[in-house]
C-alpha cells in the first residue's frame, strides 16, 4: 500500500477510535489537543487601523503574540505594509493627490506613501499613523516579541517581490533559525510565489492560502507546510486530508483557517483541530476557546 494510503487510513482509523472511546476518554483526548494559535488579522485590526504599528502593538498588548499582515511594493521599489493594491480606502491618499487615480500602491514612491495618514479613517484618535515599510514592520515585531504570518499580496504586480521580501526578513534578523523554528510563515494565494519562496529559502516555513482539491494536496506537500482555507470551506473531512500529507520538513501539513470572528465557528474549526484561527475578533476566539 503507498505510504500516502496508509496515512489517509491511519487518520481514519483514529477518528473512529476517537468514537468508540468512553465519553471521558473522549474529553481527555480533546482536552489534550494543543489549542490553536489565535492570530491577529492585519494586527488587531478591530482595535486600530489594520496593518499599521498601532494594530501590532494593540494585539501585543491584548496577549496575542501571532499577527498576520500584507506586503506589497511601491513604484521605487521599497516593500510596505498595506492590505489593498490601492491607497484610497485606508489612506488619505484622495486628498493628498487629488488628480493620481487610481492610486494604486505600485505607482507611488515610498516617501509619498509615507506622506499618507492612514489612520484617521479608523478614528480621529489614530490621525497622523502612517503605512509602516516592512522593515519599520519587522522592528516593531521584534520589540514586541510578536510572530508573523506574512502574506505576500499580489504578486503577479510585483516580478521578484519574494527575493526582497526574504532579503528585508534576513537583514531584519529574521530568517535566523529561532524565528524560522516558530516565529515566521510566509504564505500567498499564488502557489507560483509560494514555491518561489520555498526554492529560494527552503528552511521557510510557507503556506498557500486556498483550498486546493485533495488530489492535488501530495503537490502542494512539496513547497509548503500549511494549507490555509477560508473557514467557510473547511470541514473534518477535508482537514484530515491535509494532515495525512508531509510537508517539504517532513511533518505533517498544517491548517490556519481564516477569517473566523463568532463563537460559534471558532469551536467547529478548533475541532477539526487545525493549527491556527486568523480573526479580526481575537478576544472573541480567545474567549470561545478557554470554553470549548
Amino acid at each position: 500500500m503507498h505510504a500516502r494510503a496508509v496515512a489517509v487510513l491511519a487518520t481514519a482509523l483514529a477518528a473512529v477510535a476517537v468514537l468508540f472511546l468512553p465519553g471521558s476518554e473522549v474529553r481527555a483526548a480533546e482536552a489534550h489537543r494543543p489549542q490553536p494559535a489565535v492570530v491577529a488579522h492585519r494586527g488587531a485590526s478591530a482595535h486600530a487601523p489594520e496593518n499599521t504599528l498601532p494594530a501590532i502593538d494593540k494585539a501585543a498588548a491584548l496577549g496575542f503574540s501571532w499577527v498576520e499582515n500584507d506586503v506589497q511594493r511601491t513604484k521605487d521599489g521599497k516593500l510596505v505594509v498595506i492590505h489593498d493594491a490601492t491607497l484610497e480606502r485606508t489612506t488619505n491618499v484622495e486628498q493628498v493627490f487629488p488628480g493620481r487615480a487610481p492610486w494604486k500602491v505600485k505607482d507611488f514612491t515610498a516617501a509619498e506613501i509615507a506622506r499618507l495618514d492612514a489612520g484617521s479613517w479608523f478614528s480621529p484618535k489614530f490621525a497622523g499613523t502612517r503605512v509602516p515599510t516592512l522593515d519599520q514592520y519587522m522592528r516593531r515585531l521584534e520589540r514586541n516579541h510578536e510572530k508573523l504570518l506574512l502574506e505576500i499580496k499580489n504578486p503577479k504586480l510585483y516580478p521578484g517581490i519574494e527575493a526582497q521580501t526574504l532579503k528585508v526578513l534576513a537583514n531584519d534578523g529574521w530568517l535566523d533559525h529561532r524565528h524560522l523554528a516558530s516565529r515566521l510563515i510566509v504564505q500567498s494565494f499564488s502557489a507560483n510565489s509560494v514555491r518561489t519562496v520555498h526554492a529560494l529559502k527552503p528552511a521557510v516555513r510557507t503556506a498557500f492560502l486556498g483550498r486546493p482539491d485533495t488530489a492535488d494536496l501530495h503537490r502542494y506537500a512539496a513547497f509548503v507546510d500549511l494549507i490555509n482555507p477560508s473557514y467557510r470551506t473547511l470541514s473534518a473531512d477535508y482537514a484530515a486530508a491535509v494532515r495525512a500529507h508531509r510537508g517539504p520538513h517532513g511533518v505533517p501539513l498544517g491548517i490556519f483557517t481564516w477569517t473566523v470572528n463568532n463563537a460559534a465557528s471558532a469551536r467547529t474549526v478548533a475541532g477539526f483541530g487545525v493549527d491556527g484561527i486568523i480573526t479580526n475578533k481575537p478576544e472573541v476566539v480567545r474567549r470561545a476557546l478557554k470554553t470549548a
